[in-house]
């Protein structure tokens, strides 16, 4: 675990946030996305709506759409890039430490969140955490969909 780097480092961040806000990465959903799931933050109108195709147990791929607050569309996009390509329990466990992170910053940040660091300052507003936390929460859905066999999109051509 790594420590946050105080002032020094939080212009970085917030350009990092930015970033990631004008320019989200995987920003689409797939056509052909197994399962579908749907947030919504009504304390704030964030939205995130996310396609999601498996691999058996691993995400093979997601893209996510959406509106809202920069933190809610920033850690969607930063979420997206480090989940791709790894196993439920893995995810399960990202979004543990990325929880703990942003509601107990004492503990320091995990060195496998990446550029999801740069959301820990989130943690001092309780109110931003349900933004910074909407698309995990989505995510966690749509990972329960898929292991109870809802939410698979067939489509036929007729």
């Amino acid at each position: 675990m790594q420590s946050r780097p105080e002032p020094l480092l939080d212009e970085l961040y917030r350009e990092l946030i930015l970033d990631h806000y004008k320019r989200p990465r995987n920003h689409s959903i797939p056509a052909n996305a197994q399962v579908r799931a749907e947030g919504y933050n009504p304390v704030c109108g964030d939205e995130v709506d996310m396609g999601i195709i498996f691999d058996g147990d691993t995400v093979a791929d997601l893209g996510l759409a959406g509106r809202g607050c920069s933190i809610s569309q920033a850690s969607g996009s930063m979420m997206s890039e480090l989940v791709k390509g790894k196993s439920v329990a893995e995810i399960r466990r990202l979004t543990d430490e990325f929880k703990t992170m942003l509601t107990n910053p004492e503990q320091g940040v995990p060195e496998d969140l990446g550029d999801l660091e740069a959301l820990q300052g989130v943690g001092k507003f309780a109110v931003r955490v349900k933004c910074a936390t909407l698309a995990w929460h989505t995510l966690a859905d749509g990972i329960e969909q898929h292991e109870r066999g809802d939410g698979v999109v067939t489509h036929e051509e007729a």
